[in-house]
């Protein structure tokens, strides 16, 4: 098993340093040069989004709550569809590099400062996702700590996104998106033949209600297990956050032509939901044979036997590593764990190039602007250098902050991530694309704060239905009151 892990992680790594001899500056860095085919535009955005959160965090979510944990990918594919189908030729035809810059040229550079902090508050929570994620299949698999697995993460998104850039996120993305699907169907066919189909699997997950596990069996046939508002709005953040993304952004303007970014994200659309269905089986299979630590503790103190047959994860994140390392043969196991540790920290990467961008050009570049004022030169290797130099900073600060918030859902950090970054950049992002010169700048700055606050309140004072909805429809009336005849 040791071997096809090194192997398959060995593979995708050689593929981000030779691909990674294209980036000789910060433009092919970031876009590839507007160059890529849709298959590396399709290897760019999947690479990002099918990460920690759509595998180790659906099977993790499906571990509680069965068939509803399957929101995240089909929210995620619906958010490509938009994207392809509505965004893709206004973004290529704004001649901009970042999502904020965008919304600069329209609104100013108080709203592009502010809008990139928010947006980067976003990304930054889905980056800690991923280095939760990749530790959780590391300390599953090898004796180290939590804070060692994390180091080994980051230091391999280094290697994978430092010396390639996009076109490192991009090719890697298609040779991992082949992977992912041999290892997902694999995965898949051996939950369904195990449990002998469907029935099977809610039979088993049935039988362990009234022992003293928190099982409820009818939620996980259900797709709504976590309420309405609960899991339509989680899937309502993943669309709108993708299109709200400056990674998926980079994808589109990394295509050589309007049509190729569009076949590339509709190929993104068509793809996300059968490895999402996939990770969802695992889950649900891995809750009728397994208990955690804390549930295994919580029945040895009220006197009650574990369930014949079951063992015992440490976490519930553990849930699909588990599910490698005890139920698939070992070289193709090894194979389908280098994969899932490589799809981790290439969603990881491509989040943090997006970052390192918007702080490099949105923030920095800026700040440098009212100094000099001027833009530095976006070719220059010391420009080049400095974004490098951010994405070290980036995944340094991101373990940090993960030692904190470790045990939480990886799935919830997902969808909160995705959130703020729609209620951040989507309104003003819009009205500068699609309605220009129809809102009044300082209204849609008031918009991105207002949405952007209105949704960490939500989030903190559980109110009725997802915070996204709040977000999103407070920044829409604030940016209808700032309505002004085209100018």
């Amino acid at each position: 098993m040791l071997f096809g892990l090194l192997l398959t992680i060995a593979l995708i790594i050689a593929i981000g340093l030779l691909s990674g001899r294209k980036a000789k500056d910060a433009a092919t860095f970031t876009t590839g040069g507007g160059k890529a085919s849709g298959w590396v535009v399709c290897g760019t955005i999947m690479g990002t989004i099918v990460s920690g959160q759509s595998t180790v965090g659906t099977a993790q979510l499906a571990f509680h709550f069965g068939i509803s944990a399957w929101w995240f990918t089909i929210g995620a594919a619906l958010g490509c569809l938009a994207l392809a189908l509505i965004y893709t030729k206004p973004l290529r035809s704004s001649g901009c590099v970042t999502l904020m810059e965008v919304i600069s040229r329209e609104y100013g550079r108080k709203t592009e400062i502010v809008g990139s902090v928010l947006c980067l508050i976003g990304i930054f929570i889905s980056i800690i996702a991923q280095i939760i994620a990749s530790s959780a299949l590391l300390t599953s698999l090898i004796p180290m700590s939590y804070l060692v697995a994390a180091f080994v993460a980051i230091a391999l998104m280094m290697v994978y996104v430092v010396f390639g850039g996009l076109w490192g996120a991009g090719w890697g993305g298609i040779v991992k998106m082949g992977l992912l699907y041999v290892s997902s169907i694999v995965a898949g066919l051996f939950v369904w033949k195990s449990a002998q189909g469907w029935d099977g699997l809610t039979a088993s997950i049935a039988s362990l209600q009234g022992r003293g596990l928190p099982v409820e069996a009818d939620n996980y046939s259900n797709f709504l297990a976590r309420g309405p508002l609960k899991d339509i709005g989680s899937c309502l953040s993943l669309i709108l956050g993708v299109l709200a993304t400056q990674t998926y952004a980079q994808g589109i303007w990394a295509g050589r032509s309007n049509g190729a970014a569009r076949r590339g994200s509709l190929l993104c659309a068509f793809l996300i939901p059968p490895i999402g269905a996939a990770c969802t089986l695992v889950g649900m299979y891995m809750r009728s044979h397994y208990i955690t630590s804390a549930e295994l503790l919580q029945l040895q103190a009220v006197g009650a036997s574990v369930p014949e047959g079951m063992g015992v994860i440490e976490t519930s994140v553990q849930a699909f590593p588990a599910f490698i390392t005890n139920h698939l043969p070992g070289f193709f196991g090894g194979m389908v764990l280098g994969t899932l540790f490589i799809t981790i920290v290439g969603g990881g990467s491509g989040l943090v190039l997006g970052a390192a961008t918007i702080i490099g050009r949105d923030v920095l570049g800026q700040l440098r602007e009212w100094a000099r004022r001027r833009r530095p030169d976006a070719s220059s290797p010391v420009t080049l250098k400095m974004l490098r130099l951010i994405i070290v900073a980036i995944l340094l600060t991101g373990v940090a902050v993960s030692l904190l918030v470790q045990s939480t859902f990886i799935n919830d950090l997902g969808f909160l991530s995705l959130g703020l970054r729609a209620t951040a950049v989507l309104v003003p992002l819009s009205g500068a694309l699609f309605l220009p010169g129809r809102i009044k700048p300082r209204y849609a700055l008031a918009s991105l704060i207002a949405g952007t606050l209105t949704l960490l309140a939500a989030q903190m004072l559980h109110l009725p239905a997802d915070p996204v909805y709040w977000g999103m429809g407070v920044g829409m009336v604030v940016s209808l009151l700032g309505w002004q005849k085209r100018q």
